[in-house]
């Protein structure tokens, strides 16, 4: 009997991957048992369903650190996921790991993540945890949004190493997958990375701020860091069977991400709008949550289901930047009259 080209790609990832890696024919599958592609890998069909997904274009108008910045080179939500996935790629495929599972969980990762960064994630933490919830997490946020609100709340109905992927990739968790591990590494080295080029850009920062001895140890550009860290994580990982910097390298690198929390994602410069972030979502929050007739229809049929809170704090955090503005624009601020006159 002659295979399917999935089959065939399935086969070829015996011969090709490390027998660490994770083979999309044992795949631990869906929530919904669905019939296979006979093309794509189930991985491949999961990383096609996000990169068309609705959240992952949202992420187009989605800070990565800068509320609104002056010029087209800053990053926003999605440059920050691409990059992630490009550096991840890079790691997988010497590591003979796999690829597309790796690709996946970075295109999905940050699909929960609020309007405005980690200032609305702050905002929708402090409202759920005033209406009796455990609090408002990115991360559990982007598996809501793949599991029960894409798709007219049918989810993308991932495989489960992919939603392990996206939920444990905070540093404190961990995921099931070595492709796990190398976003969750990979994600804190690209916005690492990323939050000083665009630091410099902006002049909060300079290259020869950054202390000397990390730079000495992980280089003094981004180019450099970026080849240090990608190079220390495939070398050391390969010689433990694990994901992971080096003890000497690590600890660099938490030194630097320590020096960003002080000088840039702490900075009154930097920061000086986002009590403004609080105001703008406590007040969409609080309209919404007593005019819930007023949220689109998808989100409004699922208030039976999830209660009133959740669901308003859903629709919130599925918003961009832009609609946010715009919809707090059309809703608060009185409108000039244009009719009549004396």
């Amino acid at each position: 009997m002659k295979l399917s080209i999935r089959e065939r790609q399935e086969k070829r990832e015996y011969e090709i991957l490390s027998e660490l890696a994770a083979f999309a024919d044992k795949s631990k599958g869906r929530e919904r048992e669905e019939a296979k592609c006979d093309i794509r890998t189930d991985y491949q069909r999961d990383r096609d369903r996000i990169l068309h997904s609705k959240a992952f274009r949202r992420l187009k108008q989605k800070t990565q650190v800068y509320l609104f910045p002056e010029g087209d080179h800053y990053r926003t939500r999605m440059t920050h996921t691409l990059e992630v996935a490009q550096n991840a790629r890079t790691i997988a495929r010497a590591l003979r790991l796999n690829e597309d599972l790796t690709e996946a969980i970075a295109l999905g990762h940050d699909l929960g993540h609020a309007p405005f960064g980690h200032a609305g994630e702050r905002a929708l933490d402090k409202i759920m945890k005033e209406h009796g919830f455990s609090g408002f997490r990115h991360n559990e946020q982007s598996v809501r949004v793949v599991e029960k609100l894409e798709k007219d709340g049918r989810g993308l109905n991932l495989t489960f190493e992919v939603r392990d992927g996206i939920l444990n990739h905070e540093m404190n968790l961990t995921p099931q997958t070595l492709e796990g591990k190398i976003v969750r590494l990979s994600d804190k080295i690209s916005y690492v990375n990323s939050d000083i080029d665009d630091s410099i850009r902006a002049g909060i920062l300079k290259e020869t701020d950054l202390p000397e001895d990390i730079t000495s140890l992980l280089g003094n550009s981004m180019n450099k860091r970026l080849n240090t860290l990608v190079h220390d994580m495939i070398t050391y990982s390969e010689s433990i069977d694990d994901i992971s910097l080096s003890p000497e390298i690590m600890d660099a690198f938490l030194s630097l991400r320590k020096f960003l929390f002080t000088n840039v994602y702490t900075n009154p410069m930097a920061k000086s709008e986002e009590d403004k972030v609080y105001t703008l979502i406590e007040h969409l929050y609080k309209y919404f949550y007593e005019r819930p007739e007023e949220m689109s229809d998808e989100f409004l049929k699922n208030v039976d289901i999830e209660g009133l809170e959740r669901v308003v704090c859903d629709y919130i955090a599925c918003m961009s930047d832009n609609y946010v503005i715009n919809l707090y624009k059309d809703l608060m601020i009185p409108k000039p009259w244009s009719k009549g006159g004396i």
